[in-house]
């Protein structure tokens, strides 16, 4: 029986619960397994041919929506000191 020490997973979210940075992840047997600590979720990933299973969805690793503006807008500055004195 072979085992790798349980781990966390930085920016992982639980798809049961959503918490996020609960999921741990380990080895054994040749079986990857992965669980969270707030809500006893647990999923078996079958490690593929080569040895390596799919990465764990995480902040880190999906590709961000940027948000971009192409709209131009006009500030008009005010001055304070309009010249009325109070």
């Amino acid at each position: 029986m072979t085992a790798t020490p349980k781990r966390f997973i930085a920016g992982a979210i639980c798809p049961r619960c959503a918490a996020m940075d609960r999921i741990r992840a380990w080895e054994q047997n040749g079986i990857r397994y992965r669980e969270c600590v707030s809500c006893d979720y647990l999923e078996q990933l079958a490690i593929d041919e080569n040895g390596f299973a799919t990465d764990l969805p995480t902040r880190v690793n999906q590709p961000r929506k940027e948000e971009t503006s192409d709209d131009i807008q006009t500030v008009r500055l005010i001055d304070p000191s309009d010249g009325k004195t109070h």
